[in-house]
């Protein structure tokens, strides 16, 4: 009865203080990306066109939900690229085979959402301008 009542609300305060936190962590990475990382910034300014366009173009909505998630999935790699290199900065702060390999892997998986980002425009373009 009253224990598990307990525990419950418990468990929802320190659910709701983890959360808390965990939104301020995230502002701050993605505050320390906007101040340090141009890719991240031109990626962010991106953002503007890509979700006027995706609002105003006559596509269906699973394309307007797949174009949008896309953008979020491009600053979530991004996001990750930039954690890849500050780690391998700060663990090995010399030259190092295997931190350029860790660099280099967190720049490709960059380019494959770019990659994929591009195609998928210009397969939505394709199909709107054919019909």
């Amino acid at each position: 009865g009253v224990s598990f009542v307990r525990l419950m609300v418990a468990a929802v305060v320190k659910g709701g203080v983890h959360l808390f936190s965990a939104l301020r962590y995230s502002i701050q990475g993605i505050g320390a990306c906007l101040k340090d990382e141009i890719a991240f910034r031109q990626e962010c300014l991106l953002a503007v066109p890509h979700f006027i366009a995706v609002i105003c173009l006559p596509i269906e909505l699973w394309m307007r939900f797949y174009l949008g998630a896309l953008w979020f999935v491009l600053i979530a790699v991004e996001l990750l690229n930039t954690s890849i290199e500050a780690v391998s900065n700060l663990a090995s702060p010399e030259w190092s085979a295997l931190a350029k390999k860790a660099k280099d892997c967190g720049s490709a998986a960059v380019f494959c959402i770019v990659s994929l980002f591009a195609i998928s425009w210009i397969v939505v373009l394709i199909r709107i301008f054919s019909k």
